[in-house]
């Protein structure tokens, strides 16, 4: 039997997927509509599959200029 592990992502991850937004800007990014559900809402906190999450980001990505790091797109 063959299996690939599951990959979750806490508030944590996600702070870091987004380059350290604070802790308030990931509360306010992970409540909007278009974001991933979460898979689980546990006493430490709600936690994502990371595949949806990275999935999210890369759609919404924006290039800046070159050497610059990739930004999100306000909507």
């Amino acid at each position: 039997m063959s299996y690939s592990p599951i990959r979750l992502m806490d508030a944590h991850d996600i702070r870091m997927l987004l380059g350290g937004v604070s802790r308030q800007r990931a509360y306010h990014i992970t409540g909007r509509s278009d974001f991933p559900q979460p898979v689980a809402d546990l006493a430490q906190g709600r936690i994502w599959l990371t595949r949806d999450v990275e999935i999210w980001f890369d759609t919404r990505r924006r290039h800046t200029q070159p050497g610059l790091k990739n930004q999100l797109r306000t909507l």
